[in-house]
């Protein structure tokens, strides 16, 4: 059986000071709920605190990004291995965000994952249509195909360390969420493309979650879907109890 996986995207939000007072808040109110793996993925800058915060709970912690080189003249950049090092679990690759704004590709995002992956990262891995796609009715070739460019190379016994987020980039920070019927067809496309690179038991373990505004309201209606094995969730996981009804509707 595949665990639910919520997991917070905070994006660019909360201080290290900030970041310490939500988790010693969060914490007692999601303890205990070991139904489903509870993720934090926090700016570069709250890691510190954020896994000092976590310890002795439930909460892993994550990354938003990393580069995919191991060190050298790239300004600004984080490696797979500091993240490690400092005792980061798990790091999103690919965010719809990074690939609008900051030129992230299939190739990039490939290179990024095979880095976290050597560095035993657990990686969440972003796919999904923009709304044009959406509307021209490709959405199923276009996740397909970011499957099999985002996975390219990687060996299926690393799949045990990939989570893949299916966020409808039209459902992002819009408030639009997709019906669970289509949530649940598009991740079931993502878990058949798996299938047909590495076999029906690694599209069964597959974990695909979905990231495409599940909120509070939403959650257990999307969750009760068969292909839906969690969500990557945004401005919802700025708050401490939409957070933790989200991870209600993964422990009912």
């Amino acid at each position: 059986m595949r665990r639910y996986v919520i997991a917070g995207n905070w994006k660019m939000n909360m201080t290290p000071a900030a970041t310490r007072k939500f988790i010693t808040e969060l914490a007692p109110m999601v303890a205990g709920k070991d139904k489903c793996d509870i993720v934090l993925c926090v700016p570069y800058v709250d890691l510190a605190a954020a896994i000092e915060a976590a310890k002795g709970t439930n909460i892993k912690i994550g990354a938003e990004n990393v580069h995919f080189e191991k060190s050298g003249a790239y300004t600004g950049e984080i490696s797979a291995e500091m993240l490690s090092e400092i005792g980061t679990e798990y790091v999103i690759i690919g965010h719809s965000e990074r690939r609008q704004y900051f030129g992230e590709t299939d190739a990039t995002v490939n290179l990024r994952t095979k880095a976290a992956l050597a560095a035993g990262l657990k990686v969440i891995l972003c796919l999904g249509e923009v709304k044009d796609e959406r509307l021209a009715g490709i959405t199923d070739e276009v996740v397909a195909m970011q499957t099999k460019l985002d996975l390219a190379g990687i060996e299926k016994e690393d799949l045990k360390n990939v989570i893949i987020a299916y966020e409808p980039v039209w459902a992002i920070g819009t408030g639009l969420t997709a019906t669970p019927e289509q949530a649940d067809e598009t991740c079931g496309v993502i878990r058949k493309t798996v299938a047909a690179l590495y076999g029906e038991d690694a599209a069964e373990a597959m974990i695909i979650q979905y990231g495409g505004s599940m909120n509070d309201g939403n959650a257990k209606e999307l969750l009760a879907k068969v292909n839906v094995d969690g969500g990557l969730i945004g401005g919802a996981s700025l708050k401490t109890d939409k957070f933790t009804a989200i991870v209600d509707a993964a422990n009912a």
